[in-house]
């Protein structure tokens, strides 16, 4: 994990310091560093913050809240993924409304429960495209969007809220200030360019990030279980995470590495307070345990075919399925 944690932090910081001395003169050298800091920032996602956020980076707290910071870092922020991701998303896998992960904007359509338009006829074909333009939503307008949301669902009832938007505003401010503005300043290339340059880095990141989580949860495998009349939802939290949860890719060490684990998010849902890297090890575990309980384990054998699979869940998703508009 150091050394992960060292060398996605370098990957991230390293290109754009050289573009932020202002020596870069060929715009083919400057996308190319932008988009190599797209990789690091992708690996400090999905291998640093990632777990540092659930507290599994290390037994020190101070560790955790500290690497948590690597994605300020990056432009989004921790406070406001610890409530999407580890109370929601974990909470409420695959729950319409509830979770935030299948809540796209109308042009996308992750659950059969979800209103039906007739573009979705399309969106197994440009759905990747808005894959790759998450993470610059996410950095600009979505952590906004979802923290006045979070507020009010009651919470942030710590601090003032006043507090929380400036410390947001704060590090988006450091940010932005590094990845943006000062390549704008110091680069020779026109300020459109460098903003292209920068869109291709989030590009990158995006539909690595969003392709890598959507694997999990978007496939025809998972289900999409609603509560009864009384908010409540069919069985225990542990069969929940197996009914709404898949694995891909197994077998792949090096991109199990580089995507922090999260081939494995059986195990990650069910053990987030783990470390990713123990979940290979443990995968044989829960895989004969949910067979001894006659629970499903959902897994793909290569990230192709999880691709795949989401690919045909996208068309499906696409048809007339529930709720029409």
């Amino acid at each position: 994990m150091i050394v992960k944690t060292v060398l996605m932090l370098l990957v991230f910081i390293v290109p754009l310091i050289i573009v932020n001395t202002g020596i870069v003169s060929s715009t083919w050298l400057l996308f190319g560093l932008y988009i190599l800091s797209g990789f690091g920032m992708a690996g400090i996602g999905m291998g640093i913050m990632h777990d540092a956020i659930h507290n599994s980076y290390s037994k020190n707290l101070k560790v955790n809240k500290y690497l948590g910071y690597t994605l300020n870092l990056i432009g989004a922020n921790a406070s406001i993924w610890k409530i999407q991701h580890n109370v929601l998303h974990h909470t409420f896998t695959n729950i319409e409304e509830a979770d935030d992960d299948i809540n796209p904007p109308f042009f996308l359509r992750f659950t059969p429960h979800t209103k039906y338009y007739k573009i979705h006829r399309f969106q197994h074909i440009y759905s990747w495209f808005f894959y790759g333009l998450s993470t610059v939503s996410w950095v600009t307008a979505k952590d906004f969007v979802r923290m006045f949301k979070f507020k009010r669902m009651g919470f942030f009832k710590e601090t003032p809220f006043s507090t929380e938007i400036l410390k947001v505003v704060g590090w988006k401010l450091i940010s932005f200030g590094f990845v943006l503005v000062l390549p704008m300043i110091m680069a020779p290339q026109a300020w459109w360019v460098v903003l292209l340059a920068f869109v291709s880095m989030h590009f990158v990141t995006g539909l690595m990030i969003t392709t890598v989580f959507q694997l999990a949860h978007i496939v025809p495998t998972t289900e999409y279980p609603l509560p009864d009349e009384n908010g409540l939802i069919e069985g225990d939290w542990a069969s929940h995470q197996l009914f709404t949860t898949s694995n891909f890719s197994p077998k792949s060490r090096l991109f199990s590495w580089f995507i922090g684990g999260l081939n494995y998010q059986i195990e990650h849902h069910l053990l987030p307070n783990i470390c990713h890297v123990h979940y290979r090890k443990i995968s044989h575990i829960v895989a004969e345990t949910a067979r001894e309980y006659g629970l499903p384990y959902h897994n793909k054998h290569s990230f192709f075919s999880a691709i795949g699979q989401h690919f045909k869940m996208l068309r499906q998703l696409g048809r007339f399925e529930g709720l029409k508009a």
